[in-house]
């Protein structure tokens, strides 16, 4: 998938009424599902920016009925919450909101994802595939995202279903790799908590129950990533110890209660603060 170049967006802002404005104050109205100038321009670049938007629109290859497949994409866990259709206008009012919106084809108008149920999609950016005829909205949800309450729509294996003769809906989520892992340890942590275990636990089990054996693993596990570097091993090798550091340390963040998704939330809001800046924030949050 080629992502579409969207440096327009970057100078959008929001007036008091969801419209989308620019610098210099030039703001957009919808008419005729086409976006037209509320006030006048004071500069080239306002009228660059408009031009953009509009060019970008343009360039969507939009069907018969002028929509385009539009998926919902966690900007966090890179899940695949849902999938609709947008038109014109619902992907101008994604850019200017900044909240996933849609078009209904049953009710023949736009809807965007929690104006009911207030589970909002937050969009933070936008692509558009190769061909120009489907788009995502990465962003981050307010809560599920189903109208089922489940965390995305996407919760029924078809591999499973054909292998099991019985498979519960909802009973896995389409996953990564990393949530996979993440999803089995949260499993391991429940079934301490509920059953009683008979026979010889397994490696999880016992690193959930021993919080000394934990650390220590941690730590030997960090001591040998770094090693990787220090005695020139291959990268085979670096990716081997990074995977034991990993799992060991969701291990420990499941102890806590803690997702990998809020782990990726902190990473994400630093992009664009220099580690400088960070290390002095957590100061000033502890004192």
């Amino acid at each position: 998938m080629a992502a579409s170049s969207f440096s327009c967006a970057q100078s959008l802002c929001l007036t008091s009424r969801g419209r989308v404005s620019f610098p210099g104050g030039c703001v957009l109205k919808r008419r005729n599902s086409h976006l037209v100038f509320a006030s006048s321009l004071k500069s080239n670049k306002d009228v660059s920016s408009v031009s953009k938007v509009e060019t970008l629109l343009d360039s969507v290859r939009w069907d018969d009925k002028g929509l385009a497949v539009a998926i919902a994409q966690n900007v966090d866990t890179g899940a695949i919450l849902m999938q609709g259709f947008a038109n014109r206008d619902a992907l101008a009012t994604t850019i200017s909101s900044r909240k996933a919106t849609f078009y209904s084809r049953s009710r023949s108008s736009l809807w965007t994802k929690g104006e009911t149920s207030n589970n909002f999609i937050n969009v933070y950016d936008i692509f558009l595939d190769c061909d120009h005829d489907s788009i995502i909205y990465l962003g981050k949800p307010d809560g599920p995202t189903c109208h089922t309450g489940s965390e995305t729509c996407y919760y029924t294996s078809v591999l499973d279903s054909l292998e099991t003769e019985q498979v519960a809906a909802g009973s896995r989520l389409a996953s990564t790799t990393l949530y996979s892992l993440e999803s089995t340890v949260f499993q391991r942590r429940a079934e301490i908590e509920t059953t009683t275990e008979s026979g010889k636990p397994s490696w999880t089990k016992r690193l959930l129950l021993n919080q000394d054996l934990l650390c220590s693993k941690i730590r030997e596990e960090a001591d040998e990533l770094c090693r990787t570097l220090e005695d020139n091993e291959d990268k085979g090798r670096a990716a081997s110890e990074m995977g034991d550091v990993l799992y060991h340390a969701m291990v420990l963040l499941a102890l806590k209660d803690v997702k990998m998704e809020d782990v990726l939330d902190v990473l994400r809001r630093r992009f664009s603060q220099s580690g400088i800046e960070e290390k002095g924030s957590r100061g000033k949050q502890k004192s």
